[in-house]
């Protein structure tokens, strides 16, 4: 028999997660329905940041329970299912290096140790960019990361995080651009790697319904400071 449909991938009761520190988030409720794109609601900073990381498998939450693919508080699962990108505390790329020397090693990275895997070309650029870019120009190969354009540099993070397209895509808040119309661009990508792909993003402020969104959620219990990385031994994986 055939497992029924369940419309909802990632289901957050109660959640919170604290380091040795202090409180960062929580506790925290909240529902990801599949597809589409999942905008939620609150200021920036350590809590947000801690939020997206619990939500791509890359943080344990201390209390609570997260339910995602059918399993509870399985993090490692979660992880195994999602990609994370646009986020500084996870994907920063050193400025001073070029996109094909980014794009060489992500190639590597995504085969077995045991094959080689040759110096990245257009084709590799077209055939990992374009599903993120869309219409939007691509950077060039020997360009430098610190060169491109804010836009350019978000969404190439973004490909770059999203090589094996996975079922999940938590992406860092479309609010970290500084121009509006780099943010609504950035949306729209977004909103078209929803329709093959779980999107999760986060802003200071509720989207407008638009098609292709499929929920905006306020996410209240956010820690409004820098993120501080856990320090080693706390539950980040």
């Amino acid at each position: 028999m055939t497992a029924p449909f369940d419309p909802v991938i990632i289901e957050a009761q109660g959640m919170s997660v604290k380091a040795s520190w202090g409180h960062i988030y929580g506790p925290v409720d909240l529902r990801i329905r599949r597809g589409g794109v999942t905008v939620l609601v609150g200021a920036p900073g350590r809590g947000r940041t801690a939020l997206l990381l619990t939500l791509a498998g890359r943080m344990k939450p201390t209390s609570g329970t997260l339910h995602s693919f059918g399993q509870r508080n399985r993090a490692h699962r979660l992880f195994d299912k999602s990609a994370l990108g646009f986020v500084d505390e996870v994907d920063e790329i050193a400025q001073t290096i070029r996109v094909h020397d980014v794009l060489t090693e992500q190639c590597r990275w995504a085969q077995p140790w045991y094959k080689f895997v040759g110096q990245a070309t257009a084709a590799d650029l077209e055939r990992l960019c374009r599903p993120v870019f869309g219409p939007l120009t691509l950077p060039t190969l020997d360009a430098y990361v610190e060169e491109l354009p804010e836009l350019t540099a978000a969404l190439f993070r973004i490909a770059m995080a999203n090589i094996r397209q996975p079922e999940v895509l938590v992406v860092g808040g479309v609010d970290n651009l500084n121009g509006l119309q780099s943010s609504r661009l950035m949306l729209e990508r977004l909103i078209d790697l929803g329709s093959e792909q779980t999107v999760i993003t986060a802003n200071v402020n509720g989207e407008q319904p638009v098609p292709g969104i499929t929920d905006v959620l306020e996410v209240p219990n956010l820690t409004d400071n820098e993120f501080v990385r856990l320090e080693q031994g706390d539950r980040i994986l």
